[in-house]
């Protein structure tokens, strides 16, 4: 990566932008982006002196959080949105932690790796807890044994080796005022229900929280069938409940045509090309196309449902996953009598919500690969927002019940 796109990052401008504020037309622009040529010192000051807001600064928060298994910042947005100063973020792979940093250059704080291997005590304080965490299966051989010789076990028992196991040890030991958890609808049913009756009992009955958990679709927000649950809960009894969220209609959601790339938009290399259209690399080759045609039809004829979703303008897309990279099947978008088209890493991030009207477009500093497993491992950022709002009230309540004042002057 060039100085020039760090720095461009870093201002949180795109290229367009950077031409249109230094005077150069965009051609040289791009060739500064891609390491071709070196702007003047004057460009590069410029750029130094631009430092994009991306949440509340410490005299303006009214609660504090952190962000664990982050990814790249999906949750945190929701919850900026509200008034809220992340003071600790992890995220072990250092692809999305790149992005990660791209998106949010002002923090006072490094993104810590391995959360397994951090004790609560360099974890500060901080009064809201937010986990996208892995999903993993509980043995309870070991709980089994021990009920059997009657003796004692907790969380510390039944969920060690697992992630889940430090976002329970980390509340345990900070006592935050609520968290927020979020994580695949089949959590749920997981090993047979085991799993989530394992996170509900640890966090109810042993760490001593009131939760509240919903299913919600991120098509009611999106133009993408994904449903996620979410897990509210609060250290004191306070009646909030998720039931009571207003979620819109998700058959009248938005349509796919509202994140595709349109002839006359702005270009955004390596996305587009001159005219604003989805770069030609992006469309299947004819024959991974004529792969995934006979693989879909020889699952058609076992009566199977595998095969690929094509998808035009006026449809919902199916769940984008980690796993999109490979050979984009599960979103193709068509295009007439050529072969269909995977979505860019710029359409990507519209699906799921980083890209809105009024704010900048998200940064995207990693190869299309890491995009496309990035955005597939993420939330839905409108859902997450949606909550944040139907939480701010209680929350806020709530924190400065804890800290005996007023939440503001936090």
């Amino acid at each position: 990566m060039s100085t020039f796109s760090t720095l461009r990052q870093q201002a949180g401008l795109s290229v367009a932008e950077v031409a249109a504020e230094t005077g150069y037309c965009e051609r040289t622009a791009y060739r500064w982006e891609r390491g071709e040529r070196e702007p003047r010192k004057a460009v590069t000051d410029l750029l130094r002196t631009i430092k994009p807001s991306t949440g509340a600064a410490p005299g303006d928060s009214t609660f504090t959080f952190i962000d664990l298994f982050a990814g790249i910042g999906g949750i945190r947005r929701g919850f900026e949105g509200i008034g809220g100063r992340c003071v600790f973020t992890s995220e072990w792979d250092k692809y999305a932690a790149k992005t990660y940093a791209a998106n949010f250059p002002d923090d006072d704080h490094r993104i810590v790796g391995d959360i397994t291997k951090v004790p609560s005590s360099e974890i500060p304080d901080h009064d809201l807890l937010l986990a996208g965490f892995p999903c993993q299966p509980f043995s309870i051989a070991g709980v089994s044994k021990k009920n059997a010789l009657n003796r004692p076990h907790g969380f510390a028992c039944e969920t060690q080796g697992t992630l889940f196991h430090d976002v329970a040890r980390i509340i345990r030991d900070k006592q935050p005022t609520a968290f927020v958890l979020e994580n695949v609808k089949n959590l749920v049913s997981h090993d047979k229900g085991n799993t989530f009756r394992i996170i509900t009992s640890v966090l109810k009955e042993e760490l001593g929280y009131h939760i509240t958990t919903r299913v919600i679709d991120g098509k009611s927000f999106v133009p993408q069938h994904r449903e996620r649950i979410i897990i509210v809960g609060f250290r004191e009894a306070n009646g909030f409940s998720l039931d009571s969220m207003s979620v819109p209609d998700p058959l009248q959601g938005p349509k796919l045509g509202s994140i595709l790339h349109r002839k006359g938009d702005p270009a955004e290399r390596p996305f587009t090309d001159r005219d604003g259209l989805p770069d030609a690399r992006y469309t299947l080759t004819d024959h991974l196309w004529r792969y995934l045609q006979g693989y879909a039809e020889k699952h058609r004829l076992k009566g199977n449902g595998f095969g690929f979703g094509l998808v035009g303008p006026n449809d919902v897309a199916r769940t984008l996953s980690a796993r999109y990279y490979k050979d984009g099947s599960e979103i193709l978008i068509d295009q007439g009598e050529c072969a269909p088209r995977r979505l860019t890493p710029r359409e990507c991030a519209r699906l799921m919500g980083f890209d809105c009207s009024g704010r900048s477009p998200m940064k995207i500093p990693v190869s299309d690969t890491q995009a496309y497993k990035q955005f597939g491992n993420s939330v839905v950022v409108p859902v997450i927002e949606a909550v944040a709002r139907h939480m701010q009230p209680a929350l806020l309540q709530a924190v400065a019940k804890a800290r005996g004042g007023n939440a503001a002057n936090a």
